[in-house]
């Protein structure tokens, strides 16, 4: 079921992304007085699930969710209509319009889709406000994998500062990180100040997902909050409301300790002290494959949020504010893909990885923050310079409004024949990181 959430909240999310980008060449089209001959929402090589016309333009749905477009006529785009390109150009095509229009033309997607999200961000922040984890409190530390240990440091240490400066979001710091080359970590350990320098060969991990960083929880008390699907522990006997007081009759100080613990006992019977109704009971139970007893428990008691609330007004400047910032750092990240150090582009993901960070229950907070960001990464990518994309028509657009002179039809076919072979490569690229994830999991 989650699954089938993922892939409806990424369609939704696409449709609306993809209507509105493409909106933006249409009303711009409209404006200028040129003819739009469709409007389309995903592919419809062969045949569309929808169609219907009116005016002189026809809308309709495809059967291949990759995408949109709108075909403007007189316009070499991925439809390749040669035919209509060798006529004499009328008033309404879009070759016959001055470079200044067709150029506001091309960038009226790209216009749109950053707009969309400063938008959906001021409603967010309006209706749900902004709720973070400072990084001050976290009281118990941090909690490290191996990765983090090769780097120095330790379950347990309280960080201070990036760079000796302060990041006021706990769950920003490794973000912060990878995206402005950080070189070391303040963090206090046994009532002393450390300086942990970051290697540069660490980086490729964190972007993979390795180098984990998470706050610390202590131990007790573990209450049984509820079962996963497959349990252990609700075979044994165990019940919503017990308290576990340790394993084998070992206590624990953090909770880390009692999850270690349960990874060595793998496939293997362990005793459970827990405390029910005021009694002491002692209880077998048979750990999983994976180091796991199936128990859910609480964590809220011990995570400090802070949570800023926004008028509408007050809104509008931190919605910008949010829309810049996500600009800014998605193009940091961009540039790490050509990076041959961080090696950001075997992290590079198709359909799959961008489903995948939807959430497997229906949160409207979620869609429309991730919406948001999703519409960005449309408009940087839909800019990129690229023949066939929005970004190529661009490059070619201001050589024109620069020199004067305009790129020849026969130049722009195979222009926007190239541009197409590159987008497919892409595609396959990414999809194909995506499937080899899979394999690999």
């Amino acid at each position: 079921m989650e699954v089938f959430i993922k892939i409806a909240q990424f369609l939704l999310s696409l449709s609306i992304l993809v209507i509105l980008h493409e909106f933006g060449h249409f009303m711009f089209a409209k404006l200028f007085k040129t003819r739009v001959e469709k409007f389309y929402l995903f592919f419809d090589p062969w045949f569309s699930l929808l169609k219907f016309k009116k005016g002189e333009t026809e809308y309709g749905i495809g059967w291949v969710p990759l995408g949109g477009y709108v075909k403007i006529s007189g316009m070499i785009d991925e439809s390749m209509d040669r035919e209509q390109m060798k006529k004499p150009a009328e008033p309404w095509e879009f070759r016959s319009k001055p470079s200044w229009q067709r150029l506001i033309i091309m960038l009226g997607g790209v216009m749109v889709n950053f707009l969309l999200a400063i938008m959906i961000y001021i409603l967010v922040l309006f209706v749900w406000g902004e709720e973070y984890m400072p990084t001050e409190n976290v009281k118990y530390g941090i909690l490290v994998d191996s990765v983090g240990v090769e780097m120095g440091l330790r379950n347990g240490d309280k960080i201070l500062s990036v760079d000796n400066q302060e990041i006021e979001n706990f769950y920003k710091i490794i973000p912060d990180i990878v995206l402005n080359e950080r070189k070391s970590i303040q963090v206090i350990r046994d009532g002393r100040i450390l300086n942990i320098n970051i290697q540069k060969n660490f980086i490729p991990l964190l972007i993979k997902g390795k180098g984990r960083i998470d706050a610390r929880f202590p131990f007790s008390p573990l209450l049984v909050e509820g079962f996963l699907k497959e349990s252990p522990a609700k075979k044994a006997g165990l019940q919503t409301g017990d308290e576990i007081l340790g394993i084998n009759n070992e206590i624990y100080e953090y909770y880390d300790q009692f999850k270690k613990k349960l990874g060595e006992s793998k496939e293997r019977k362990v005793s459970l002290q827990i405390k029910r109704n005021n009694e002491n009971l002692e209880i077998p139970v048979m750990v999983n494959d994976q180091g796991m007893i199936g128990i859910r428990r609480n964590f809220k008691e011990f995570l400090e949020f802070k949570k800023i609330e926004y008028g509408f007004f007050e809104s509008i400047p931190a919605g910008i504010a949010k829309g810049v910032k996500t600009l800014q750092d998605y193009l940091k990240q961009f540039k790490l893909i050509f990076s041959k150090d961080t090696k950001a582009y075997e992290s590079l993901g198709g359909f799959i990885t961008i489903g995948s960070i939807f959430p497997g229950v229906w949160d409207w907070h979620s869609f429309w923050n991730l919406t948001a960001f999703l519409s960005i990464i449309l408009a940087i990518m839909n800019i990129l310079p690229i023949p066939a994309l929005d970004g190529g028509h661009v490059m070619f657009l201001l050589y024109e409004v620069i020199t004067g002179r305009k790129p020849g039809d026969k130049f722009m076919e195979y222009a926007q024949m190239t541009g197409m072979i590159i987008l497919v490569a892409l595609l396959l690229f990414a999809n194909g990181n995506d499937i080899i994830r899979l394999f690999n999991k």
